[in-house]
C-alpha cells in the first residue's frame, strides 16, 4: 500500500498577533491564578486539589514537568510551579479520546488540526491499532496489541532494524526494562530525548572530571557568592530554580545573567509563598545581563578565563593536587586575541574584564546552563571551558560552589543512569547479562540522529517509543517523517495524542499508559515508581488519582508485556517481575553502582543522593584519576554575509511539544507562535516593519530548507540574530547540523536568510 499523505507540521493557520512588554517580574499573582485555572479548566475542583496537593510531596508524585530538585528534608504546602501546574493538569484532565474519536476522524483528517488542538483532547483510553491501507485507528486488545509487536521482532532480518527510543519522563523501572528489553531483542539502539538536549553536557563533562552530571546539590545555592546562570531561562523551563536564585540573593550572593535575550525570570520574582515578596516588588534575581550573541558564550568564556589569569587568583594547591593540563590551556588562552573575543560575544572588554574580576574572586561558584549551550557546533567545547574555569578557582568538592547543568525533562538523568544509553560500557553490560541471564549485544547502537538516518534509509522495520514525541521534538521535520513513513510498525507509548501518532510506519500501535498522576495497581498491591532529579537524587513517585481508563496499564506493565510475548519467561522473568516493582528495583541494584539498598533507601524521606566523585571528593573517575583541563579555539561564525543566526526557544505556555496555549506572556508576545523576534536595526535595514509576515529560509552544506509565514516582532535581541518557536521551527534545523562529539541537533544555531513574500 501507499503512504499515508499525512501532515507532519503543524499547519499554517491565520493567527491573532499582539504584542506587549515583556514582564518585568516572574510569577506572582499572574502565575498562581493560571496555576488554578488551567487545572479547574481540565481537570475539574476534585482532581485539581488533589494533584496539588500530592505533588512533589515525600508519598506523592514527581512533578512531569521538569528535573529541577525538590528541598531536601522538608515540604512546602504546595511545591510545584505554574507549568508543574499546566502539566499535571493537562494528564488529569476530564477529557477522553476513545475508540469512537478515532471512528469519527482519520489520521488525515487530525493531522491537518494543530498541535495543542491534538493535546486538547484528553487522555488516551484504549489500544489503538492503524492497519496497513486504512486510514482510521480502531482497537485492539492489549494481547494481541503485544502479539504484533512480537511478530515484528521474529520477521526482523537483524536486530539492528528496532529502535526503541526513549523519553525522559519515563521511571527508572519502566527505562531500565526498556534497555533490558532492547538487549534482548539484540539492539543498542536506545535512542534517547537527552540526544537532543544535554548530550553534549555529559560527553563534555564525562573526559574531564569523571562524571557526565552535575556537581552541586540544591542547599549549595544557599552557600553560593556568586552564580552565573548562561544559555538558560528559568523563568519558563525551571521556574522553582527561581526559588533557590533568590535565597541566594538574599543571603548576600550575586547572579549574572548570560543570554541572548534577557527573560523575565532573571529580573524580578515574586514567591507565590511568601505573603510579603507577593504584595512587594519582589526579589531582583540578576545584578547584570550580558546580552552575548548567539553562541557568544565561547567568547565570552575564553576573556573571562583570560581575566583570571591576568589576575592571578587561581586555586593552585587545587590545580596541583586535582588537575592535569593547566599549561597547555594557560599557554592556549593566553594567546586568543582580545578583538576577537569582543566581536565573537558581542561584549565590550570592559564589561568582560569587569565579569572576570568577579569570577577570579569568588570563593564559591555555581555555573548554571541549560539548552542554549548544548545545541550548537561547539557544545561540548563550550561546555569544557566552563569546567575549565571552575578547575581554575577549586569549584569542586567544595559546598556551594560546582557545575549545574540544568535538565529539561523530570527523569531524563535517571533514565541514563539506569541504562538507556545507545554506547554502554562494557562494565554496565557484563553485570546486567550476569543479572538477567540476557545474552546482551556489545557493538553500540543508534543515537536519535543516527536512528533518523537508518530509517530514512529503510533500514529501520520496527520503532517504538516509550513516551515522547519525536516527529514534532526532532530537527528538521519533514525528514524525520519520511524516515517514519519508511518503517513497517511504528509503536507509541503515550497518554495523550501527538503527532508521533499520525506521521507513522505501514501499521502502527498506540499503546496508552498510566500518567505520573494515576494510581498503579499491580498483582501485590500499589505500586510506586522512581526517578532521579538534576541533582543526583533519586526518590519515589506514588500516584494518587483514580486512572483515566480502566483499559491503561503502567508502561513497567506494557515493556513486561511485551517482553513476555517476544521471550516468554526465560532467561529473564518478565511477568515475575512486574508483581511488585521492588523486584525490579532489586535487578537494578545488581546492575548500576551507588543503588546499593534499593528499596529501603527510596523509601525514606526524599530519597538518596547517588555517588558523585567530583562533589563528594573531590574525586575524578577518569584514566589519570585526576581533572583534565582542554584548550579549544573560539568557532567560526554560524551565519555567512547576508544571513542570520537563528536560535528556537519555549514560549511561556508550552512544556517541550506540548502547547498549553498561544501567549508567551514573559515575552509579551500574544495570541500567535508562527513569529520571529528580531532586532528593530536589523528589521530597518531590511525595510521590514512590525507585524510583517516573512519567509525564512535555512542554510547549511549546500542545502536550503523554506518556511513561509512568520510574523515579525520588533525585540531586544542582539543584531544579527533571530530567536522562533519551537516545535513549529524545527523544521529549519538541518538533520545533518550536529554538535561536535554529542552529535545533537544544533537547534541554537542555524543559519538562515530573511525576505519579504
Amino acid at each position: 500500500m501507499g503512504k499515508r499523505e499525512t501532515r507532519a507540521i503543524t499547519p499554517i493557520q491565520e493567527e491573532r498577533l499582539k504584542v506587549g512588554k515583556p514582564k518585568q517580574v516572574a510569577a506572582g499573582f499572574a502565575g498562581i491564578s493560571k496555576s488554578f485555572g488551567i487545572g479547574l479548566s481540565e481537570a475539574g475542583l476534585r482532581r485539581t486539589w488533589g494533584a496539588m496537593r500530592t505533588v512533589n510531596k515525600f508519598d506523592g508524585y514527581d512533578c512531569p514537568g521538569c528535573a529541577w530538585p525538590d528541598p531536601d528534608g522538608h515540604r512546602s504546602g504546595f511545591e510545584f510551579c505554574e507549568n508543574g501546574a499546566k502539566a499535571f493538569a493537562t494528564e488529569a484532565t476530564r477529557k477522553r479520546v476513545t475508540p469512537a474519536f478515532f471512528a469519527e476522524h482519520s489520521v488525515i483528517s487530525l493531522s491537518e488540526q494543530p498541535d495543542m488542538w491534538l493535546d486538547k483532547q484528553g487522555r488516551l483510553t484504549q489500544p489503538m491499532v492503524l492497519r496497513d491501507g486504512s486510514d482510521h485507528y480502531e482497537p485492539i486488545s492489549w494481547p494481541n496489541a503485544f502479539g504484533m509487536i512480537s511478530d515484528a521482532v521474529k520477521n526482523l532480518n537483524s536486530a539492528n532494524e528496532a529502535v526503541l527510543y526513549t523519553s525522559g519522563r519515563t521511571s527508572n523501572e519502566a527505562a531500565f526494562l526498556w534497555g533490558t528489553l532492547a538487549r534482548q531483542i539484540g539492539t543498542n539502539n536506545l535512542p534517547d530525548c537527552s540526544n537532543m538536549c544535554h548530550e553534549s553536557s555529559g560527553y563534555a563533562l564525562t573526559p574531564v572530571i569523571g562524571i557526565g552530571k552535575g556537581t552541586v546539590r540544591l542547599s549549595c545555592f544557599d552557600k553560593a557568592d556568586l552564580i552565573l546562570v548562561i544559555g538558560q531561562n528559568p523563568g519558563t523551563n525551571h521556574p522553582r530554580m527561581l526559588s533557590a536564585l533568590a535565597s541566594c540573593k538574599r543571603n548576600g550572593g550575586s547572579i549574572v545573567s548570560i543570554n541572548p535575550l534577557e527573560e523575565t525570570g532573571m529580573r524580578r520574582f515574586k514567591h507565590p509563598q511568601e505573603v510579603l515578596s507577593m504584595i512587594g516588588s519582589g526579589t531582583k534575581i540578576a545584578d547584570d545581563h550580558f546580552p552575548v550573541k548567539i553562541n557568544g558564550d565561547a567568547a565570552l568564556l575564553k576573556g573571562l578565563v583570560k581575566v583570571i589569569l591576568e589576575e592571578g587568583q587561581l586555586d593552585w594547591d587545587f590545580i596541583d593536587t586535582h588537575t592535569e593540563g593547566f599549561e597547555a590551556f594557560k599557554q592556549s588562552a593566553e594567546e586568543a586575541d582580545w578583538d576577537d573575543i569582543v566581536e565573537g560575544s558581542g561584549i565590550s572588554r570592559e564589561r568582560i574584564t569587569k565579569l572576570g574580576l568577579a569570577v577570579a574572586n569568588s570563593k564559591r561558584l555555581i555555573i548554571c546552563w541549560a539548552m542554549g549551550l548544548t545545541q550548537h557546533r561547539n557544545s561540548v567545547s563550550v561546555i569544557q571551558e566552563i569546567a575549565n574555569m571552575l578547575l581554575m578557582g577549586g569549584h569542586f568538592g567544595r559546598v556551594g560552589a560546582g557545575a549545574c547543568p540544568v535538565r529539561g525533562h523530570s527523569n531524563v538523568q535517571g533514565d541514563r543512569t539506569v541504562g538507556i544509553q545507545h554506547n554502554p560500557n562494557r562494565e554496565f553490560l557484563d553485570r546486567l547479562e550476569e543479572a538477567t541471564g540476557i545474552g546482551v549485544p556489545h557493538e553500540g547502537g543508534y543515537d536519535t540522529v543516527q536512528a533518523v538516518k537508518a530509517m530514512l534509509n529503510g533500514e529501520v522495520r520496527l520503532f517504538m517509543g516509550m513516551g515522547g514525541n519525536l516527529v514534532s521534538a526532532m530537527s528538521d521535520t519533514e525528514q524525520v517523517a519520511n524516515g517514519m513513513r519508511n518503517v513497517g510498525l511504528t509503536v507509541q507509548v503515550s497518554t495523550k495524542l501527538n503527532r508521533s501518532h499520525l506521521v507513522t510506519g505501514r501499521e502502527a500501535l498506540i499503546l496508552p499508559c498510566l500518567g505520573r498522576t494515576e494510581i498503579d495497581q499491580q498483582a501485590s498491591g500499589e505500586q510506586f515508581v522512581t526517578v532521579e532529579n538534576s541533582m543526583s537524587v533519586v526518590h519515589m513517585s506514588r500516584g494518587s488519582l483514580t486512572p483515566a481508563s480502566e483499559h491503561l496499564l503502567s508502561e513497567p506493565a506494557i515493556v513486561a508485556g511485551i517482553g513476555t510475548a517476544c521471550f516468554g519467561s526465560k532467561p529473564f522473568d518478565w511477568g515475575g517481575v512486574l508483581q511488585d516493582y521492588d523486584s525490579i528495583r532489586e535487578v537494578i541494584e545488581q546492575v548500576i553502582p551507588g543503588f546499593q539498598g534499593f528499596n529501603s533507601r527510596v523509601r525514606e524521606d526524599g530519597g538518596f543522593y547517588l555517588p558523585n566523585g567530583p562533589r563528594d571528593g573531590p574525586t575524578w573517575d577518569t584514566p589519570s584519576g585526576k581533572a583534565q583541563f582542554t584548550v579549544h579555539d573560539l568557532p567560526n561564525a554560524v551565519a555567512e554575509s547576508g544571513q542570520f543566526t537563528m536560535m528556537t526557544v519555549r514560549s511561556h505556555d508550552q512544556y517541550n511539544t506540548t502547547i498549553y496555549g498561544m501567549d508567551d506572556r514573559y515575552r509579551g508576545v500574544y495570541g500567535a507562535r508562527r513569529v520571529v523576534l528580531m532586532n528593530s536595526a536589523d528589521m530597518a535595514e531590511l525595510g521590514i516593519d512590525p507585524g510583517d509576515e516573512v519567509d525564512l529560509t535555512s542554510h547549511f552544506q549546500g542545502r536550503s530548507i523554506h518556511a513561509p509565514a512568520w510574523k515579525v516582532v520588533a525585540y531586544e535581541i542582539p543584531r544579527g540574530n533571530l530567536c522562533t518557536y519551537f516545535p513549529e521551527a524545527n523544521v529549519l534545523v538541518p538533520l545533518e547540523s550536529v554538535a561536535e562529539g554529542s552529535n545533537t541537533p544544533t537547534s541554537k544555531s542555524v543559519a538562515v536568510t530573511v525576505s519579504l513574500p
